[in-house]
């Protein structure tokens, strides 16, 4: 095998030695590049012709999702092979809207067995083909029924109500109507198969706060994680500051 050079973007030190003595077990000949971050992993990738990289997804800086989307957009023909302690939902839906027609990539648990790993790597990077970890495709048929997965739209709600957000705020925020959000808040229950009426009591009035529960269904799923929203707090404290001074 001749030389190549392999970006290895993992900000925890144990994973990427893990990674690069597997790499190393593999290929001696093979150059490791480290990034501890993913603006630093964009930076390494975008020097190779053929970049090829083994990310994490969570990372500082830039997420692994964010990488790959700005990568991909200088250089479709990168392979990357996702390696992630996660099969949230919210990272597949968000990678099988920015993977490139034609594209190969992989997604492959930390928690698998070194040969899976290998077989992944291997498999993305040299055998030009698609690799998915089993765990991740049952999460991939979950986000592409359309009974179950949700819209931009609905994800953007489910976010609002993760933070905290009232209809008021979210009216604002979104430039809707308070019967725009109630509309949109009832679409993500229906997803998330919330039947309101299961939730009512003629005894005790309602059961359970639906906005919550929303929330509950959607951290078991994994539409959301407690990283992903640090990034979105920072976000909506952005935007409250543009509209206390009247910038939107």
């Amino acid at each position: 095998m001749a030389p190549y050079a392999l970006v290895i973007a993992e900000d925890n030190p144990k994973d990427f030695e893990f990674l690069k003595q597997m790499v190393s077990d593999w290929d001696q000949e093979c150059v490791v590049e480290h990034a501890p971050d993913g603006q630093v992993a964009f930076e390494l990738a975008l020097a190779h012709e053929k970049p090829l990289v083994i990310s994490d997804i969570q990372m500082p800086l830039m997420n692994g999702v964010d990488f790959a989307r700005a990568l991909w957009e200088r250089k479709p023909q990168a392979r990357i092979v996702f390696w992630s302690q996660f099969k949230d939902e919210m990272y597949v839906r968000a990678l099988a809207k920015i993977v490139p027609p034609e594209t190969v990539y992989g997604y492959v648990l930390k928690s698998s067995p070194r040969e899976r790993i290998m077989t992944a790597m291997g498999t993305v990077l040299f055998e030009d083909q698609c690799w998915i970890d089993p765990e991740v495709r049952k999460v991939q048929g979950r986000t592409g029924h359309s009974q179950t997965a949700l819209s931009d739209i609905e994800f953007e709600a489910l976010i609002d109500i993760s933070l905290g957000l009232t209809d008021n705020l979210i009216a604002q925020r979104r430039y809707l109507s308070r019967r725009g959000v109630q509309s949109r808040l009832n679409s993500l229950y229906g997803k998330l198969s919330l039947d309101q009426e299961q939730f009512q009591s003629d005894k005790v009035g309602e059961a359970f706060n639906l906005r919550n529960r929303a929330v509950a269904v959607a951290l078991r799923r994994g539409l959301i994680n407690a990283f992903e929203l640090e990034h979105e707090e920072e976000y909506l404290q952005g935007w409250l500051k543009r509209y206390k001074s009247g910038r939107r």
